[in-house]
Formats: C-alpha cells, sequence, structure tokens
C-alpha cells in the first residue's frame, strides 16, 4: 500500500471518506495504528520533562527521562516517560527508550519524533538508531521538512544525514484545517523511492506520478525540485496555451540557479503551426542594486508594417530572424547617488504582439543617474523610443540625449516661504526630423499662510529664462508644433495668489468641508509659437490642471495669459463612508487669441467647466467620476466614469470613457473616442472563481465624424476560471481578440495555468 494522505480530525474519531476515494468510487478503509503513523499531519506528542542538556562534546549524549533503569549485566538503559535524547544537534523524543551500550543501538517506541540539525522532523511508532542519532530506519515515516513541504513513507531511513522513503508521498499542501480536522491536500507526488537531502534541500523521485484533487495526472519518472525559499536548479510548470496565430504551445521553462544571487531561466516555446521561439531571462542580486536580461528570439515569416521611411507595404512578407530584448537594472551608488538604465528592443513591429508577449505601441530605452540630496535634485538621463505604430516613421521619432535637470530647494530669508531654484537643458535628435536643443534657468517661490478668519492663501511668483535652437523645422508636419528653426529666446513672468476657504464642521453623523477657491494668474504676453513644441503638445482642461500655474504638461509651451479661475471643494467623511468632490472653471483676462487649440476645452476666454466626484464605501464600493462640460450649452465634453463593486474576492469593475471634444484634427491625443471597459470575479466556491473582462469600442461618427466604425466595435473579450488554494493555481482563460496588426491575426486564444507552489522552484 502507499500512504494515505488524510490527516485525523482531532475532534472526531472516525476518518472520513477521503476526497480521492470519492472521485473514484472507492470505499474508504479502516485506519489503524499503522495507518495513524502514516498520515501527513504530525502526531501530538507532549513533553513534559525538561530539555535534555546539551553535552559538552560530541562523544556525549544528553539525558532526560521520568524514570531510568540500567541493567550492569548487559549494560542497557532503559528509560520511560517523555524521554530525551541529544547528541550533535539531533534530538530524539519518545514514550520509551532501550540503549544497548554495548552495541550502540537505540530503540525507540511510542510518539517518536527526530529533528535533525537542520530542523527536519521525522515521526513514527519505532525507531531504531543508533547512538549518534544521526542514522537509522523506521517504520511508518512522516517527515516534516523544516523548509516546508512534507513526506510520508511506509519505510524510511537516514543514513549519513540523507532521508530515504519508500513507498512515499510528498506534499507541500496544507493537511489539515484551522481546526485540526481533516483536509485533502490539493496535490501530491507519489513515488516507488524518494530521497531528501538536506545540505542540497532538494528532493528526488523514482517512478512518480502526481496526483490533483486525487486523480493522478502524467507520470514524471525522473522528477526531481528542491524545497524551501533557497530553491535550486530544475524543470518548472509548463504553460500551455492556443491561439489563432501561432496554433497549439508549449513552454517548458527550465530554472539554472548559478548562485544564491544569480538565476538562468532558460524557455523553449514550442508551437503546431510555427516555428519554436527560444526565451532566456537572466537576473542577478548585488549588494548595490538589481539587474535582469531577457531575450526572446526565433526564425519566421512576418508580415511588413507599413513604414514611409522603409517604403515597404503590409503586403511584404519575410522571413528573418526575430526576436525581443528587455533589460533593465538600477544601482545605488551611495545614499544620495543612484544610476538605472533599461533596454527594450525588438526586431519587427508585430513580434511582440504576434507572440503575445507585449501589448506596447512604443519601446523606451533609458539610461541615467541622479542624485537625491536633503534639498537638491540632480538627473542626467537619455532615451530613445522605438514605434511600433503602423504608420508611424521611426525616423520621427525622438531621441533624447541629455537630458539635465538641477533643482536646489531652500527657505526664503527675506519673506519666508520656499525658494525653488531649477536648470534644466534637453538635446532631441531625429534620423529623418526636426532636432531641437533647449536650456532654461528658472526660480519659483512659494508662500503658505492663513489668516485669521481662516482663509488659506498661497502666493507664487515665477522667473524663467529660456534659449533653443532647432534644425530642419520643415519636417515637423504640425506647423504649431515645429517654431522657428535656428536660435530662440524667451523670458517667462508670472504670479499667482490662491486662496482656500475651508469650513468644516459636523453633518450626517460625520465630518462636512465646503471649500471656495479662487486663484489669480498674471502672465505676460510670450511668443510660444515661434518656439519647438517637444513636451507639451498633449493638453487637456481636467480637474487635475485646473489650478495649475502651466496647464500644459511639458516646458516647451507656457500658458501667457492672466486669468481667474474659481471652483469649490467638498467633502464628507463619516465611519464608512467618503464622498469629495471639486468643480470649477477660469476665465482669460486678456482678449488675445489663445495658443490653446479647440477642444482643449480652454480656447475661449470662459474655460468649459470640469469637476471629479470619488465616493467610498467601506471595501466595498469605489466611484470616481471626472467630466467636462460645455461652457455654453452644457453638452458632456468629457464623462468618464471608474467603479469598483464588491469585495476581493467578488466584485466587478466598469470603465467607461466619452471624449466629445471637437477637437481638430492632427494634434497629439485629442482625438475623439467612446470606450466601455468591463471586469468581473465570482467566487462561487471556497477556492473557485470565475472572472471575464471586456473592452469594446463605441465610437462612431458623432465622436469622430472621420469614422467608419459602427458604434459597437469589441476589441478583446476575455473569459476563465481560477482555483487558487495555500499550495495550487490553476486556470483556464478563453480569449478573443477582435484587431489585428500585420502577422498578430485577431481570433480566439486559450490559456491554461498550473502552478505548484512550496515545490521551491
Amino acid at each position: 500500500m502507499r500512504p494515505s494522505i488524510r490527516p485525523p480530525c482531532l475532534q472526531n474519531a472516525l476518518f472520513p471518506i477521503s476526497f480521492r476515494a470519492a472521485l473514484l468510487g472507492g470505499v474508504a478503509f479502516a485506519a489503524g495504528p499503522q495507518a495513524l503513523a502514516q498520515q501527513l499531519n504530525e502526531p501530538q506528542t507532549p513533553i513534559s520533562a525538561p530539555d535534555a542538556p546539551v553535552p559538552d562534546s560530541e562523544d556525549q549524549l544528553g539525558f532526560a527521562a521520568d524514570t531510568l533503569q540500567y541493567d550492569s549485566d548487559s549494560d542497557v538503559v532503559t528509560a520511560s516517560g517523555n524521554v530525551q535524547l541529544l547528541r550533535d544537534g539531533n534530538r530524539l523524543r519518545a514514550d520509551k527508550v532501550v540503549w544497548d551500550r554495548n552495541s550502540g543501538k537505540v530503540e525507540a517506541q511510542g510518539n517518536v519524533s527526530v529533528t535533525d540539525p537542520e530542523g527536519n522532523i521525522a515521526y513514527g511508532d519505532r525507531f531504531d538508531v543508533t547512538d549518534t542519532l544521526k542514522d537509522g530506519a523506521v517504520d511508518n515515516m512522516l517527515l516534516v521538512l523544516q523548509s516546508g513541504g512534507r513526506l510520508a513513507a511506509v519505510k524510511g531511513e537516514r543514513v549519513n544525514g540523507v532521508y530515504t522513503l519508500h513507498r512515499a508521498a510528498y506534499t507541500g499542501c496544507a493537511v489539515e484545517d484551522s481546526d485540526g480536522c481533516p483536509k485533502e491536500p490539493t496535490w501530491q507526488i507519489n513515488a516507488v523511492r524518494v530521497i531528501y537531502d538536506p545540505t542540497r534541500e532538494r528532493v528526488t523521485y523514482k517512478n512518480a506520478n502526481i496526483e490533483l484533487f486525487g486523480l493522478p495526472l502524467i507520470p514524471l519518472p525522473g522528477l526531481s525540485h528542491p524545497v524551501g525559499d533557497n530553491g535550486g536548479s530544475g524543470l518548472l510548470m509548463p504553460n500551455l496555451r492556443y491561439d489563432r496565430t501561432n496554433g497549439f504551445e508549449i513552454a517548458l521553462p527550465y530554472y539554472y540557479k548559478l548562485a544564491p544571487n544569480r538565476d538562468l531561466t532558460i524557455t523553449p516555446h514550442v508551437y503546431t503551426d510555427t516555428l519554436p521561439m527560444l526565451e532566456t531571462n537572466f537576473r542577478h542580486l548585488t549588494d548595490r542594486g538589481a539587474y535582469q536580461i531577457t531575450g526572446y528570439i526565433t526564425h519566421g515569416s512576418r508580415v511588413a508594417t507599413s513604414d514611409s521611411a522603409a517604403g515597404t507595404t503590409p503586403a511584404d512578407s519575410e522571413r528573418d530572424i526575430r526576436g525581443y530584448l528587455d533589460a533593465s537594472g538600477a544601482m545605488q551608488l551611495s545614499p544620495e547617488w543612484s544610476v538605472d538604465g533599461s533596454i527594450r528592443v525588438a526586431t519587427d513591429r508585430t513580434f511582440l504582439r504576434r507572440y503575445d508577449i507585449s501589448r506596447d505601441d512604443r519601446l523606451r530605452s533609458t539610461i541615467g543617474a541622479q542624485r537625491i540630496g536633503e534639498d537638491s535634485y540632480f538627473s542626467i538621463r537619455g532615451w530613445a523610443v522605438q514605434t511600433l505604430r503602423q504608420g508611424d516613421s521611426q525616423g520621427q521619432t525622438p531621441i533624447a540625449l541629455p537630458v539635465i535637470d538641477y533643482r536646489l530647494r531652500m527657505k526664503d530669508p527675506w519673506l519666508g516661504g520656499v525658494l525653488q531654484l531649477q536648470a534644466n537643458t534637453l538635446a532631441i535628435t531625429r534620423t529623418s526630423g526636426q532636432d531641437t536643443q533647449r536650456a532654461f534657468a528658472a526660480a519659483e517661490w512659494n508662500l503658505r499662510t492663513l489668516t485669521g478668519l481662516g482663509q488659506e492663501v498661497t502666493f507664487t511668483g515665477y522667473l524663467r529664462g529660456d534659449v533653443y535652437h532647432s534644425s530642419d523645422n520643415l519636417l515637423t508636419s504640425v506647423a504649431s508644433y515645429a517654431g522657428d528653426p535656428g536660435w530662440q529666446a524667451r523670458g517667462i513672468a508670472a504670479a499667482a495668489v490662491d486662496m482656500r476657504w475651508p469650513f468644516v464642521g459636523e453633518a450626517f453623523g460625520g465630518v462636512q468641508r465646503i471649500a471656495p477657491r479662487v486663484q489669480i494668474v498674471a502672465a505676460p504676453h510670450l511668443a510660444n509659437l515661434s518656439l519647438p513644441n517637444e513636451d507639451a503638445r498633449a493638453v487637456d482642461l481636467e480637474d487635475s490642471n485646473l489650478f495649475a500655474l502651466n496647464r500644459f504638461a511639458g516646458y516647451d509651451r507656457f500658458e501667457d495669459s492672466s486669468r481667474v479661475t474659481y471652483g469649490l471643494e467638498y467633502s464628507l467623511e463619516l465611519a464608512n463612508f467618503s464622498l469629495q468632490s471639486i468643480v470649477g472653471q477660469s476665465y482669460r483676462l486678456d482678449r488675445r487669441e489663445s495658443i490653446l487649440p479647440d477642444g482643449t476645452g480652454l480656447s475661449d476666454r470662459t474655460s468649459d467647466i470640469v469637476g471629479r466626484t470619488t465616493l467610498r464605501y467601506k471595501n466595498l464600493v469605489a466611484f470616481t467620476h471626472r467630466f467636462r462640460l460645455d461652457k455654453d450649452s452644457l453638452s458632456v465634453r468629457r464623462n468618464e466614469i471608474d467603479a469598483t463593486v464588491g469585495s476581493k474576492k467578488t466584485y466587478a469593475m466598469v470603465g467607461y470613457l466619452r471624449l466629445n471634444r471637437n477637437a481638430i484634427s492632427g494634434l497629439e491625443d485629442l482625438q475623439d473616442r467612446e470606450e466601455l471597459r468591463l471586469g468581473g470575479r465570482v467566487q462561487f466556491a471556497r477556492f473557485w472563481s470565475v472572472f471575464g473582462s471586456t473592452v469594446v469600442d463605441l465610437t462612431d461618427a458623432q465622436e469622430d465624424p472621420v469614422s467608419a466604425a459602427d458604434g459597437y466595435e469589441p476589441v478583446r473579450h476575455r473569459l476563465g476560471f481560477a482555483y487558487e488554494d495555500d499550495c495550487l493555481t490553476l486556470g483556464l482563460t478563453w480569449r478573443r481578440d477582435y484587431q489585428a496588426n500585420g502577422d498578430a491575426r485577431k481570433g480566439n486564444g486559450f490559456q491554461l495555468r498550473l502552478a505548484f507552489r512550496n515545490i521551491g522552484i
């Protein structure tokens, strides 16, 4: 017989029918003393006697017991009642121990346990060991590993610290619940013979097979795996997947532990409809930081995407080496100085999506160093971008090197407040586009004070001087981004007063706060359009930048209008409920034409109305709504909802976005669209759940007049089920993509995920 995995319930005298027996239609066997010893839970072995004294040398034996008898004729020592023996880090506990001093044989009986120097504990009814306590044999053995997991065997022995178990079972799962009652482990490994080496922290099997939920899976005759947190080299669980592009896929990772701080994982990906792919991942942890390198490589055909610089068309087909490199790392050189970098590059534009590695449409590589002091910050960085978007020209994609930024913060010695000095420079190069260099120096002063009426007033002053140089400006397709070629200069001055007047009081059993807010900004007219625009192209009025000094995202454009911004903040805090809201609008004091384009909500003297409401109820409801209303018609120009309802185990998520800004075409990030995102998870049993999500493009001619969409274009559906407990993760996911990209075809995909925890890898 092979060992049973059913632990005894401490509150019941009878054993329940096992989950395995129920699945196979069998009947639970009667559990006698032998079956008790084979359970995978520890027996209760209270020891009331004090611990045995620690011997002075390896040749001595520490001894403690309730009673002791010595037969001088046979030179046999018999100890009874809470017996403990200690020698060379090995500790034996038993109800009775007979020690033959002539032969060195020690026989322990009744609730026996032997703990080795590594902390592993072997249990049994009867042990035969040597007086060194290092070697011995036991029937019906249970071995509880200090590093996690346990082994039960019909017979076991320990020689030179290595355990050999016959007709054994291993599991890393819990075998009893919090009440001490039987809990069938989710998985276990059965084998004819198992060898456990505590020094290597590795378990090796002969003729092994894995049982999952009591059902036998495929046999694994040469299985070997590490235990504990340190892990070791060996096979990881395979990943199974199917999609329309590549067919069936099996990925079988092999993990190499090169050192305690270095490892390498090599994963071959084998497909039925295309050539195999090799994936490697190397990780290294040093005393100053860490880095990782991941690479993919294969040989196959691809459909080239349209690139005006390359001159190819989507109809072209190529066979070539295809791959992807992703490397990143960071080092802390001192408490102040650190360096970091990353490389992300693919051989072609469709590789990542074709093999479902990533859905990024741009890959950014960076390198940088920074120093963070108590009152200062210095950074020097560089970055390059590879575009994966169809129709984008790689020659128009910028390379920024260097990007230098320095900031110094100090206390104002005259008026109080905080003064921050900044110096910044940027150089952007394109292989087939405009080149731009920029440098500026700036000073910003802020003073926050409270009036006698409780008003919070913040004074801000800002000065900056810019110098620009650009060339090949005509290669920039949007005229407002290009600027004038050659050297250009700009001076910026702005001042602002921001007043908040919070009124706080009790309401509805909680605390309510109402805070009117007014900001006045004064800024002279600037020659913005004569300068290149590299980092301030995406702009849109929203609650996050309503009271910003400059509502452009970057430095190349500065909002040069004097204006008044007004709004109202509201919050309500109850025991299990919170509500925060803000609404506001701005008005330009001058009549000159704004540099902010139509569709941003800021092109006219009076801006659109923007706001945000955030609501939370316990951990069950989280709701955020952002909006922008047309100042004249109150039409909804932006409507964004993000909501989550439910617990961690069962929840539903809703995301909705509608942009109807009537923006002019050709400007970055101003295209109108409508999108719906749904997701959810339902846990229908303790460890079982179903989940799903969908993304639907609802854009039609109302949002985008040039769009041919009908208002309902599914982007992606996902549906699956999952099982997850303390030692197993199992899941099956179906996904359907509705959008093709080159040789990444649309269609159905399936993925099976199976991960055994506590196996050590």
